[in-house]
């Protein structure tokens, strides 16, 4: 038995390109300066979890956007119909539509006409082709709105406009690596890296900046074409409706200072509007004149003397940052609708550090765990694994890198996490490989016939785990969909490093050392072979402890419940830390007096650091960020040396499509097990899969319930990650139970089923003894950011390993027992049938004739 020449040339060409692509990311940036061009330099990008910065998602108000197109379709309707000397007797905005009034109701057709050509083609789409207004008259009387389509391609436009002044917007201010992109049909997400303030960063891409510039009315007072404004001091100011200059006439917005060295925005028209501006501060000398920004006055001063230089400023109460900030909106543009900020997360540059040195602790602890365990396991081959497992580690993040992967806190689970799995490969070939040579089989036939019988195992567990990753990645967000990828790739990987590369290195390794018998033999005596432990025995004490801690899980769900994430409930959540030990009484004190609802402490990780949550303010999102700068302004007066290192705000809207998000993957993820094990095995062995996976899940809900972690959205990446794990553990001894069962024809399903997982029993034990390990330390060492997902799994895997023996397996030989009498009832019922019909009554009857 020889290896292909071109195979082994192949995997070498593989492993050290694979190892070119990651070594960059083991390298300081002052190394990585020095080393030629033609190597590759590219690194796995760091989440803003691991590097902080603040991620938010902006929706289109799309509400706002119809109001302003209907605004501005009022004043076109007016001057179309003028221009034409087709009279109105009103035009006038009647909620999402707007109305005309005919004086002579005989030239509603012409007016149709006209009304129509204010409409825009809709260039794409299922409606393209089409107009995206809809105008309908009946009689004198003719409505004019927005289709359905037009208001979706109104939307999508805003979108398309809003993100190019966002983009110029953070390069007015100088933000490195901004991450700006489109996702869904009406949101944009911006990620930036560094320390922000959350406060100016909701300015400076929530505010539409759209500036005005208006005359106020004389006899101050509200009435038709003026409406009342305020300022930021509450002076009301009777605003003309007309206005008399846009901001898009401005040119430049710049920040200056005035004599007494306060903070002014200085501001330039364009040509056209310097003209305008010359001629209304000429007309209007001794009149006030409002600047207005967003509907709200920022000044309001008088025109002393006409100005024609086409330059002025904005005075008012800035700090030099706000300033700042008006002048970088003025200079990019105003928004084109209103963005609501939606989802907000910031961490702070030094939780992000504190989350990359925990992160590799626990990785690097996690693997030294899992090669020891293995070492052990199998002695000198277990070095074999190890090595398989380092280039599995190495091939991942060189994957990650080619990929453009973004790496974040949960990621590096799902890395730790893949360690653990990709064991799983070598464990089931090495125990094949072993049994095998029980058998009395030469060594390269023990290595053919062990890859050959544990290939399928390898494959149908791998696609549960994939399958489950799948739908974590369709359905998750952010940093979920981190841990998701790097799992993915993690469990491809495997297939290469576990099976390819090891079956290639033994069969080397037995020719070489001309070896006549491979014997895997473990560095301490252990052997947990030859078992006969009637498992089945236990079945109904397994299945009705099951049943009790499920319902008692169930119970725990019902009272006291969930600790709901922000994630889930919406809120407000800080991590704060503190120079001493935070003493939480002083600071529930003074937070709970600030009138925003409950306000929640809870200590985690050391007694310096500590989590604070607000519920959902009413009010929307201006009332969000409102009682975010409270509880910070009151944080820094209870303790001035407490530090605010990470926020997250999730609107309503989110966290409703978190949670049916959340949910939806759960019971999808199931359904999809369920319909890849009925295809590879039998419906009995989906059946029992299915209820043993009800089961887990609820005991894990239990578990959460129970302990008080948080359930957020890196608890769904645990659940549907158990979910894969559970029906992974099932594989492998539903697969021995279908091999014996094609062997062993004549015995009993139920001494099938006690041979099968007797011959699993170790395999089952060192894999779920590895996947422990792995996470082990990630539940230590790993934070508040990922101890939802690797606690609960840690206990998830225990669930697993218990759950297949003693709660799929009974399922399987109640199904298979009751489907054997069936056939069985069946058979007889047709032998009765034959017995009963006489031997001529299939001969045709005579008839007299």
């Amino acid at each position: 038995m020889r290896n292909s020449p071109w195979l082994v040339f192949t995997y070498t060409v593989i492993i050290l390109l694979g190892l070119l692509i990651a070594l960059p990311n083991a390298l300081p940036p002052s190394v990585l300066q020095r080393i030629p061009a033609w190597l590759p330099h590219s690194q796995v990008s760091l989440g803003l979890d691991l590097r902080g910065g603040s991620h938010l998602v902006l929706e289109v108000d799309e509400a706002d956007l119809t109001k302003e197109r209907l605004n501005s379709l009022l004043q076109d309707a007016r001057r179309v119909l003028r221009e034409k000397n087709i009279q109105p007797k009103s035009v006038v905005r009647n909620n999402n539509n707007i109305v005309v009034s005919l004086a002579d109701p005989s030239q509603s057709d012409a007016a149709v006409t006209q009304l129509r050509t204010l409409g825009n083609v809709i260039s794409s789409g299922i409606s393209a082709g089409q107009s995206d207004l809809a105008v309908t008259a009946d009689g004198g009387n003719i409505t004019i709105g927005f289709s359905p389509a037009g208001i979706a391609t109104n939307v999508d436009n805003a979108v398309a406009q809003s993100l190019e002044v966002i983009r110029q917007r953070v390069d007015q201010v100088g933000v490195a690596e901004p991450t700006i992109q489109r996702i869904g049909a009406n949101r944009i997400l911006v990620q930036l890296p560094g320390a922000q303030d959350p406060s100016r960063l909701r300015e400076l891409l929530g505010s539409t900046a759209k500036m005005s510039f208006h005359m106020l009315a004389q006899n101050g007072q509200a009435g038709p074409g003026v409406t009342i404004m305020k300022d930021d001091q509450g002076n009301s100011y009777p605003v003309l409706d007309r206005v008399e200059i846009s901001g898009d006439r401005l040119s430049d917005a710049r920040v200056s200072f005035d004599q007494s060295q306060q903070p002014v925005v200085t501001f330039r028209f364009d040509s056209a509007g310097a003209t305008r501006f010359a001629d209304i501060t000429r007309q209007n000398v001794g009149n006030p004149f409002a600047i207005v920004l967003d509907d709200k006055v920022l000044s309001a001063p008088v025109i002393r003397e006409p100005i024609t230089g086409g330059s002025g400023q904005i005075s008012g109460n800035f700090t030099t940052d706000s300033a700042n900030t008006l002048a970088a909106m003025l200079r990019a543009g105003a928004l084109p609708a209103k963005l609501t900020v939606i989802e907000e997360r910031t961490v702070g540059a030094d939780l992000g550090a504190d989350a990359i040195r925990m992160g590799l602790y626990a990785g690097v602890v996690g693997f030294v765990l899992v090669a020891a365990f293995i070492l052990v396991l199998y002695g000198t081959w277990g070095i074999l694994a190890n090595i398989a497992l380092l280039i599995h580690t190495i091939l991942t993040f060189s994957a990650l890198t080619l990929v453009g992967a973004t790496l974040t806190l949960p990621g590096i689970a799902g890395v730790v996490l893949g360690i653990g799995l990709a064991v799983d490969a070598n464990v089931l070939i090495n125990e094949r490989i072993r049994e095998e040579t029980r058998k009395g089989k030469s060594a390269f036939a023990a290595i053919d016939t062990g890859f050959r019988r544990a290939y399928s195992t390898i494959i149908d567990g791998n696609m549960t785990a994939l399958i489950a990753a799948a739908i974590l990645f369709w359905f998750g967000s952010g940093p979920v969909r981190g841990f998701a990828v790097t799992m993915a790739l993690g469990l491809i990987i495997s297939m290469f490093t576990s099976v390819a590369f090891v079956r290639v290195t033994m069969i080397e390794i037995t020719r070489r050392r001309k070896m006549k018998v491979l014997n895997i033999k473990p560095l301490i005596p252990f052997s947990p072979y030859d078992r006969h432990i009637q498992f089945m025995k236990a079945r109904f004490f397994g299945v009705t402890v099951s049943a009790l801690l499920s319902i008692a899980s169930i119970a725990l769900f019902i009272y006291p419940g969930l600790n709901y994430g922000v994630d889930f409930r919406g809120g407000i959540q800080m991590s704060v830390k503190t120079q001493e030990a935070a003493d939480l009484g002083r600071f529930r004190e003074g937070l709970n007096g600030l009138g925003l609802g409950e306000v929640a402490l809870q200590s985690f990780g050391d007694n310096n650091t500590m989590l604070v949550r607000a519920q959902r303010q009413e009010g929307g999102e201006e009332a969000q960020t409102a009682a975010v700068t409270k509880l910070k302004a009151e944080i820094v007066k209870i303790d001035p040396s407490a530090t605010v290192t990470g926020t997250d705000v999730i609107g309503p809207k989110v966290s409703g499509e978190l949670a049916w998000a959340g949910i939806l993957s759960v019971v999808i993820a199931s359904l999809a097990m369920l319909f890849y094990i009925w295809y590879r095995f039998e419906w009995p062995f989906a059946v029992g899969a299915i209820v043993t996976l009800i089961l887990d899940v609820t005991k894990a809900i239990g578990f959460f319930a129970l302990t008080g972690l948080d359930f957020n959205l890196t608890a769904i990446a645990a659940i549907l990650t158990l979910v894969g794990y559970s029906v992974n553990d099932k594989v492998v001894v539903y697969d021995r139970m279908r091999e014996n069962m094609r062997l062993y024809k004549s015995m009993p399903l139920r001494e099938i089923i006690d041979k099968s997982i007797n011959e699993t029993l170790a395999r089952s034990l060192y894999t779920n003894a590895t996947a422990f390990l792995s996470l082990l330390p990630m539940a230590i060492w790993g934070g508040s950011a990922v101890e939802s997902f690797a606690i609960p799994m840690a206990f998830g895997i225990l669930v697993a390993a218990a759950s297949s023996i003693f709660i799929a397996a009974p399922i399987l030989l109640f199904l298979g027992d009751w489907r054997r009498r069936h056939a069985k009832a069946v058979a007889a019922s047709n032998d009765a049938a034959v017995e009963i019909i006489p031997p001529d009554a299939g001969q045709p009857r005579k008839t007299a004739g």
